[in-house]
């Protein structure tokens, strides 16, 4: 243990422990701007000196370790003075229009300069100007960018895309798309960590809104949302609602408030997916010879992205089975259009996703099987809902709680936990059990597949079947597990992946609070809903048992496959109607 003094107070800490962890040990918060514990520890911003007794220079505390009798200042006048300049120098390279800005009241260097006292910039305003096609899902405001590595390091470390890096030298460094290419020509996934990870507003995802509103106040649309499982863990974040305020019921009354005709449930059609990928899984384990194996699951677009750009020999292994957000939008311009007699053409339909990748999704070519344009027309993420609450003045606190519209609304407990990672493949195995011993398992017999870990084994036995499985979250893990299957390191039966750490619940579309994880909490959320459903299997679903009767015939029929699957085995999957 380290003995050493910080404002005035004595603290003990283990050796190695940085500046920064022993005064946040005794509440002392040391500002910082580009700091990320175990991804970004640069100095970059030089936010975080302090003062060292003895010595002439600061130091940083987010890299400096303590030593032995040292005597810290965090906040003295020299400090105040430095760390004034060099946020003041940050800001001369910052547009600094707060009130236009997607992160204000939520950003760290607005925060920041308050706290200083920082009224005016003394230095003279230097601009980067770098031209971005604002029909990408994800938007680079290079005015806004403060060259604190973020992006760069999540991008590398945690997602291994490479997408970003530094360009140029001296005062004219810049973080831009690496090897100088167009955003939409790199392996981009949209995976949104660097969105969820940058403390400005440099980095956001495209806005929808208004195409939204504009639906809304057309009198010839027909308003169809559904709403993603991991959503309902954080839109009240933003909203100042405690955990019990921000229920699934308010949730639907704040839509139906906005003006949204049918309030549905992604859920319903996470469900539905589970009967089709999870029939597909016991079809190619009757026939094994026949398919590529191990057989991947395909809910997640940014994986199934990661897939078409770095491992496209593989694209065969992914189920067909769309994601649930398609399934949905397919089965709401087809099946639910005609339950209720209305023109497929005149349906609006809406998705409110944690995820930004969902957007590029939506707009593949292949994404247009009920034949009424494309099946989700927008999809909006968990801050842009937020955004459309706020923007019509809506307090969810006094709103009775409303149930999810029928017949696309019901949903089970396993069609809850899709939010979260090992999801897909605990309720996939709840029901391949069920099919196969004709019997309900334990609804939580897999729970081995769940955990923070970002790769997990486990091996389960489904009838004379012992069943390999891996669950895997963030990009670097998966490109990891496929770098084994490849080596013949690894070998599975079935694997799911998802693109960001801890699964959807830490999407990059959902509420920002900088330096924190939430996908822990957010996931115990949805595991909670689960245990709390009167139903936690999928095929236990009334209202999917009914769509089959009346519509789909079985999982896997003709009809159900032209509806909710796409062969994803051709670059003409990934070309869409937009960008």
């Amino acid at each position: 243990m380290i003995n050493l003094s910080i404002d005035g107070i004595s603290v003990s800490v283990p050796e190695g422990t940085t500046v920064m962890k022993a005064a946040a040990s005794i509440g002392i918060e040391v500002p910082h701007l580009c700091f990320l514990e175990g991804i970004n520890e640069i100095s970059a911003c030089k936010v975080c000196v302090v003062e060292l007794q003895g010595k002439r220079k600061l130091i940083t505390a987010c890299n400096s370790p303590v030593e032995e009798g040292m005597v810290i200042y965090t906040n003295s006048p020299k400090v105040r003075q430095v760390r004034r300049s060099n946020v003041e120098l940050i800001l001369s390279q910052h547009d600094c229009h707060c009130a236009t800005c997607v992160r204000s009241g939520n950003c760290n260097l607005q925060k920041l300069s308050n706290d200083l006292g920082i009224l005016e910039v003394p230095f003279p305003e230097e601009l980067p100007d770098n031209s971005w096609n604002e029909d990408f899902p994800l938007i680079r405001d290079s005015h806004k960018c403060i060259k604190c590595m973020r992006c760069v390091q999540i991008c590398d470390k945690v997602q291994a895309m490479h997408v970003w890096d530094v360009q140029n030298t001296g005062a004219r460094t810049t973080v831009d798309v690496a090897d100088n290419k167009a955003i939409e020509k790199s392996p981009c996934t949209l995976c949104g960590q660097c969105i969820t990870h940058c403390p400005t507003g440099a980095l956001r995802e495209r806005d929808d809104i208004d195409k939204v509103f504009k639906a809304l106040a057309d009198p010839e649309k027909i308003t169809v949302v559904q709403v993603a499982p991991a959503v309902r863990t954080a839109w009240g974040e933003e909203l100042g609602l405690t955990v019990e305020e921000a229920s699934e019921g308010r949730m639907v009354a704040a839509l139906k408030r906005i003006g949204f005709d049918y309030v549905f449930d992604t859920n319903f059609a996470a469900d539905l997916t589970i009967m089709e990928e999870g029939n597909e899984l016991l079809q190619r384990l009757g026939d094994a010879d026949k398919y590529a194996w191990p057989m991947f699951t395909s809910c997640c677009p940014g994986w199934v992205s990661f897939m078409g750009t770095k491992y496209p020999q593989y694209l065969k292994n992914l189920s067909t089975a769309k994601s649930p957000q398609q399934m949905f939008g397919a089965m709401a311009k087809s099946y639910f259009a005609e339950k209720k007699g209305i023109d497929p053409s005149n349906i609006f339909s809406i998705s409110v996703m944690p995820c930004v990748s969902k957007k590029r999704e939506a707009d593949l070519i292949s994404m247009n099987s009920a034949g009424a344009g494309q099946d989700v027309d927008v999809v909006l993420t968990t801050r842009e809902l937020v955004r459309m609450v706020r923007a019509e003045h809506i307090n969810p606190k006094f709103l009775k709680e409303q149930e999810f519209d029928s017949p696309l609304g019901e949903s089970t407990g396993a069609g809850v936990i899709f939010g979260v990672t090992g999801g897909v493949m605990e309720a996939a195995l709840r029901t391949a059990y069920a099919v196969v011993e004709g019997r309900n398992p334990d609804a939580d017999a897999f729970q081995a597949v769940r955990g923070e870990k970002g790769r997990r084994e486990a091996d389960f036995t489904v009838g004379d079947k012992v069943l390999h499985t891996c669950t895997v979250s963030g990009l670097a893990n998966a490109e990891s597990l496929m770098e084994d299957i490849i080596a013949g390191k690894a070998s599975y039966d079935f694997v799911e992946v998802m693109a960001c750490p801890g699964g959807c619940v830490g999407g990059g579309g959902q509420p920002i609070h900088d330096g924190c994880e939430m996908a822990v909490p957010r996931g115990g959320k949805l595991y909670q809903l689960d245990r709390d459903r009167h139903l936690r299997f999928s095929h236990e679903n009334p209202e999917v048992q009914k769509a089959y009767e009346e519509y789909l015939e079985k999982p896997l029929a003709h009809k159900a496959h032209e509806l909710l699957h796409s062969e994803l085995v051709s670059e003409d999957y990934f070309k869409t109607t937009s960008c």
